[in-house]
């Protein structure tokens, strides 16, 4: 690793940072693509980056659990999902082979591609979603909540498995896709409960996935060290200017990276 690639990639963790202070998103969703674009193998890169979510997001599940932002309950029932499957997706799928394994990157770069679309999709329809939620009336409205108070534990818990194998396999889908279902499952609550309960749930998930790509070598210590030490002042930075910045635009911007990137990887890299 060179100087200039060092900086660069201390200046991408930076950026991704940056991101995650102004809008709560953009880890794996925006960290993994770019590890892509300096040319890592696909698996480096999201093995690495799993870690480097857990590392960074953990400080944020400390801040939203001192606040009383976080139901475990939920927390933990995602986590009887998650957790299991991504452990099975290691023991069985994620190997030192995959380092040099063309037809599955072909596949993890596909299904990175197709994640990143989702996200972006999410993003975009998740407002309209919450809205007419919270709009219904009459029958309409007390069949969803009759239909979420019968069914919400099992819907979590398949939220879970969900959400354990698009991370286990692309480091994507802990922020902004998980916490979208999340307000559509407990429409009442407010926005700081489901972004805390998330995070609390994405920082063991991600740990768990890292640690399968760390026991098969398919973790960078270098690039992860870069990587953190760039965003941990661009969280900070992100943060403070959270509340000047226009929140509308930048997550517009965002949604239209997520598209560019998923487009390119989901079908010019396959």
């Amino acid at each position: 690793m060179t100087s200039m690639e060092l900086f660069m990639l201390i200046f991408s963790g930076a950026l991704v940072g940056f991101a995650i202070g102004l809008t709560g998103v953009g880890g794996g969703s925006l960290m993994t693509p770019i590890l892509l674009l300096f040319n890592y193998p696909i698996a480096i890169a999201i093995g690495t980056d799993l870690l480097y979510a857990a590392i960074t997001k953990a400080s944020g599940m400390y801040f939203h659990h001192r606040r009383g932002h976080v139901d475990w309950k939920t927390m933990v029932l995602l986590a009887a999902g998650s957790i299991p499957v991504s452990i099975i997706i290691n023991i069985f799928i994620i190997d030192e082979s995959l380092r040099e394994n063309e037809s599955f990157s072909a596949f993890l770069s596909s299904f990175l591609g197709v994640m990143l679309i989702l996200t972006a999709l999410v993003m975009i329809f998740n407002g309209l979603i919450r809205r007419r939620i919270n709009k219904k009336e009459g029958k309409k409205h007390k069949k969803y909540y009759i239909f979420l108070k019968r069914h919400r534990s099992v819907l979590v818990l398949l939220l879970g498995i969900v959400l354990g194998v698009c991370v286990t396999l692309s480091s994507v889908g802990a922020g902004a896709f998980g916490a979208a279902i999340l307000f559509m499952l407990f429409p009442s609550w407010p926005t700081k409960h489901v972004v805390g309960t998330d995070i609390a749930h994405a920082v063991p998930l991600t740990f768990v996935a890292g640690l399968g790509y760390l026991f098969n070598g398919l973790v960078d210590y270098s690039l992860l060290l870069a990587l953190v030490v760039g965003s941990l002042p661009g969280i900070y930075l992100g943060t403070r200017l959270g509340s000047v910045l226009s929140e509308k635009f930048l997550r517009a911007v965002l949604i239209f990276a997520l598209l560019g990137l998923g487009l390119y990887f989901g079908l010019i890299q396959s």
